[in-house]
């Protein structure tokens, strides 16, 4: 009987050990988890991928919202289940500034979980209930001066790029706003089309959806340059904050030890949807979104870039999420 060597058995046993990996994820349903409640653009993506992964995988797809912790509590979950490709993570802007906004964090975004895919990104905007004064940004500085405190604006929830910006540009104006963050766009905007809440600062995805029904009024955008479902509103640059650029995005994480097959196969997946003409025309004219498609290391670099660029505001600013 020939003699198997020690380096042969080694080998042998990891790719064992990979097998039940390999092997479960080829055949149990996938979840998708997002950390926001229905209603909001996280939500909506996550809907079109499953949609196209049950499709071109031939696999069950369930989305699952798990809200809370700034989009925390979602992510956490995906970080602790098992690295076998049936658990992953379709989440917002938010998710770069967990560190920073949270005391105790329930995981470490950089290190438990790996960037699979960067969808893409939409400027931020600032809308006003259409039954409130304001028409631009200079109204809401107006308005805030004489009652400083007295203008409520909703964001998606703490530390969402929305409620960063306005921190940013209340300290640029000296005004005092007051922030409403919630668990989500769907209750945001349903606040503000109800008019509980006076303006909303979300993506251009959330946004534009909603300026059809005549309820809501685009005063400020802050891309570069304008988009061309709001060329009549002005960008913050316009408005005289010179560089001044938020953009929303949206990306793919699966927990930390997913096997790189997996990973890129999971990548090639959502790649394939996302660039499909229908798909692609849908997401740009829905949610406004300028599709980036960008994988591993680009994605990485990208993300590694927002958790600092983020954190300093939240920093600078002592903004502070409870968890909860």
């Amino acid at each position: 009987m020939p003699r198997i060597s020690r380096r042969t058995m080694l080998a042998t046993s990891a790719a064992f050990a990979l097998t039940p990996s390999i092997i479960r994820a080829q055949g149990a349903p996938i979840t998708i988890v997002v950390p926001f409640p229905p209603g909001g653009s996280t939500d909506a993506l996550a809907r079109v991928l499953q949609a196209g992964m049950q499709e071109k995988l031939k696999r069950t797809v369930v989305v699952e919202n798990k809200s809370g912790g700034a989009g925390a509590f979602g992510a956490a979950a995906v970080a602790k289940s098992a690295p076998d490709g049936n658990s992953i993570l379709v989440t917002f802007d938010s998710h770069a500034v967990i560190p920073s906004i949270l005391e105790q964090p329930p995981l470490d975004v950089e290190k438990d979980l790996v960037p699979v895919f960067l969808v893409g990104t939409a400027p931020y905007v600032l809308a006003a209930n259409a039954e409130r004064p304001f028409q631009t940004f200079a109204d809401v500085v107006k308005a805030s001066k004489e009652k400083p405190g007295s203008v409520k604006y909703a964001s998606v929830g703490i530390g969402t790029l929305g409620h960063l910006a306005m921190t940013l540009l209340a300290k640029k104006t000296g005004i005092e706003l007051t922030h409403v963050p919630y668990r989500g766009g769907g209750p945001a905007m349903s606040d503000v089309l109800g008019g509980h809440v006076d303006l909303i600062a979300g993506s251009a995805a959330l946004v534009t959806t909603q300026l059809s029904g005549g309820k809501l009024r685009a005063i400020m955008q802050m891309g570069r340059e304008r988009l061309p479902a709001l060329k009549d509103t002005q960008t913050a640059i316009e408005a005289g904050f010179p560089d001044f650029e938020t953009l929303a995005w949206w990306g793919v994480f699966a927990p930390r030890g997913t096997p790189q097959p997996i990973i890129d196969s999971t990548a090639k997946a959502v790649k394939e949807i996302l660039t499909e003409p229908a798909t692609a025309t849908r997401l740009r004219d829905t949610q406004q979104m300028t599709l980036i498609l960008a994988e591993g290391k680009e994605f990485n670099s990208f993300f590694t870039k927002q958790v600092s660029l983020w954190g300093q505001v939240v920093k600078e600013n002592n903004i502070r999420a409870t968890g909860g």
